[in-house]
């Protein structure tokens, strides 16, 4: 019998019961423990990966099977997600808790999922308990396949660069703080790959904290991959005599434009490529400096990094570069956004340009508008909201209630616009339909910059603009080159638009991204199912592993081992059985 007819005999009776072709594996192990350390100074208790702070970079190739065992070695549960990561066909990986029951502590679950036809710079971290805050987050890279071109001459060289708002309360300090009905007040400081800040100021940065320094070679250009990983402040990231030429962001190729500095906001990504072109007299600063505050109050809230060459003559010193100077100029922020396009002639995961899906032309099926305004009151607790209702997290996750037809998890009435009553703690969610294309047009009415995000998806962001959003907006929508992305800014008092294609059945987490709003409620969920598909093969099945709580709680049986269960065992050699099958595959 020839290598072929082994591997679909041998792939026709594993007990998971789907076969992954020749698509190869990546397989991974993240550890996530509290360690000790002092990134601003003062020694305090963050989350490490795998025992580093921040977490390993996970470096896979579109189409790769991604095989993550994640061990839980903090004190309460604990949820990974994936930002950007579509998880197609399967919100069952998702990492939120409409669609995953947490794991315990000292419990382990493997996610499994394919990055199919994705490219890009994404993040991963812990969704639950405000745990961001204190730190279990790493880079999530996808690279393109070698058959497939770039649009543009490849890199020397990668580099990953983490910023973000930080604090020197850990997240359970800052939850209670929240609990409370406190604000979470101006950050200690910020963060450059873990790090505190460079001391370019005696009087700023006391001395003694560790910064970082990245070094590369004089005449070489890099691909510099920046996500703001934060709590809730928007940065301003730049690197000192040098332009950032933005590529790509979030998964797709952008229009190749250079900037001085870009804004960043809390869980975006972008990908720049830096040229270093100057002489060596000196290192130069890499600097995130926070946007839309009080400069003066917030000037020690400064991240400050090295760039330093191979042959540089000394360090640092002197004034950092100017961040941009709009205080008074709230348009010069939106033009920037708005200058972000998509590159519709070059080729993304697959052959073929990624304008080629005319966005523009196609009908809107349904339109939702989600207005956010400033924490408020509810049943005695401080809440946030979208239009009005604060989603009140569920005991049993939204999708396993679906699975086993749980009544009275949650309510598919959340309104498409905002509503004249007062607001409530409720478990309500978007109705959405499979195959629709729908308008999303997030209403600011906080008084700080927010973030919107969506799971499952990429967005075309069509429009920007300030005041209350009215239908007339919709003539200045970019309706051929906006960007797609998962993660868009919505400025204080503005409003942002975006195009949806649902396309990607099952539960899907839509939020904001700043970690004090999204605890306090300000979310919901889009329930999206085929309805030419009663029997649901249109999603992949539940997950073997899948573990159970609320409703379901007496299904779950205890994990045992203290490494590692059965279960992952068991995935192990199915995986291993698969490598070793395609790589039959190959040499028939």
């Amino acid at each position: 019998m020839g290598s072929v007819a082994w591997f679909r005999l041998i792939c026709a009776g594993l007990v998971v019961g789907v076969c992954f072709g020749a698509d190869p594996f990546a397989n991974f192990e993240l550890v996530l423990s509290y360690i000790t350390a002092s990134p601003l100074g003062v020694p305090q208790q963050v989350i490490a990966v795998n025992g580093k702070f921040p977490g390993p970079v996970l470096n896979v190739t579109t189409n790769y099977n991604v095989v993550v065992n994640v061990r839980n070695k903090l004190d309460e549960s604990l949820l990974i997600t994936w930002s950007g990561i579509q998880m197609r066909r399967s919100s069952w990986q998702d990492g939120v808790l409409g669609t995953n029951c947490p794991i315990p502590p000292n419990w382990n679950w493997t996610y499994q999922f394919q990055v199919k036809d994705q490219i890009g710079s994404f993040f991963y971290y812990p969704s639950l308990h405000l745990q961001r805050a204190s730190g279990g987050f790493g880079s999530f890279v996808v690279t393109n396949r070698e058959i497939i071109p770039i649009p543009f001459a490849a890199p020397d060289g990668d580099i990953v660069i983490l910023i973000g708002d930080w604090y020197t309360r850990n997240h359970t300090a800052l939850r209670r703080a929240l609990d409370k009905g406190q604000d979470l007040g101006m950050p200690d400081g910020v963060l450059i790959n873990g790090k505190g800040p460079y001391r370019y100021n005696t009087t700023l940065v006391p001395d003694g904290i560790d910064h970082e320094t990245i070094k590369v070679d004089p005449g070489k250009t890099y691909r510099i991959r920046v996500h703001n990983v934060g709590v809730s402040t928007s940065l301003n990231f730049r690197i000192q005599n040098h332009n950032l030429l933005l590529v790509e962001t979030e998964g797709y190729y952008t229009s190749q434009q250079n900037y001085t500095s870009m804004d960043i906001h809390v869980g975006q990504s972008f990908c720049f490529l830096v040229s270093m072109d100057q002489n060596a007299s000196s290192d130069y600063y890499v600097v995130a400096s926070p946007r839309y505050v009080n400069q003066s109050l917030w000037q020690r809230v400064t991240g400050v990094a090295v760039l330093s060459y191979s042959n540089s003559k000394g360090k640092a010193s002197g004034p950092l570069p100017d961040p941009p100077n709009d205080a008074f100029d709230p348009s010069y922020a939106l033009n920037q956004a708005m200058s972000i396009r998509q590159n519709v002639s070059a080729s993304g995961a697959r052959p073929n340009p990624q304008g080629s899906f005319h966005y523009g032309s196609i009908n809107v099926t349904d339109s939702y508008v989600l207005k956010s305004v400033p924490p408020l009151m509810i049943d005695g607790k401080l809440r946030a909201t979208y239009n009005g209702i604060s989603f009140s997290n569920p005991e049993t996750p939204l999708r396993l209630a679906d699975e086993f037809k749980v009544k009275g998890a949650y309510k598919l009435d959340f309104p498409v616009k905002p509503q004249d009553r007062a607001a409530t703690l409720d478990r309500s969610i978007i109705n959405a339909t499979y195959k629709g294309f729908i308008e999303i047009v997030v209403q600011n009415n906080d008084t700080v910059i927010q973030t919107f995000h969506l799971d499952g998806y990429s967005f075309f962001v069509v429009g920007m603009g300030f005041g209350d959003w009215t239908e007339n907006n919709r003539g200045s929508y970019n309706r051929w080159d906006a960007i797609s992305r998962s993660t868009v800014q919505v400025y204080p008092g503005g409003w942002t638009a975006v195009y949806v294609s649902l396309d990607n059945v099952g539960i899907w987490n839509l939020r904001t991204e700043n970690l004090d709003r999204w605890y306090l409620g300000q979310e919901t969920y889009m329930r999206i199912t085929n309805p030419e598909d009663p029997s649901n093969k249109t999603e992949l099945p539940l997950p073997d592993n899948a573990l159970f709580c609320g409703a379901l709680s007496k299904m779950q049986k205890p994990q045992k081992g203290s490494a590692e269960s059965r279960l992952h065992f068991s995935t192990k050699l199915y995986i291993s059985l698969l490598m070793a099958l395609s790589t039959l595959v190959s040499m028939a």
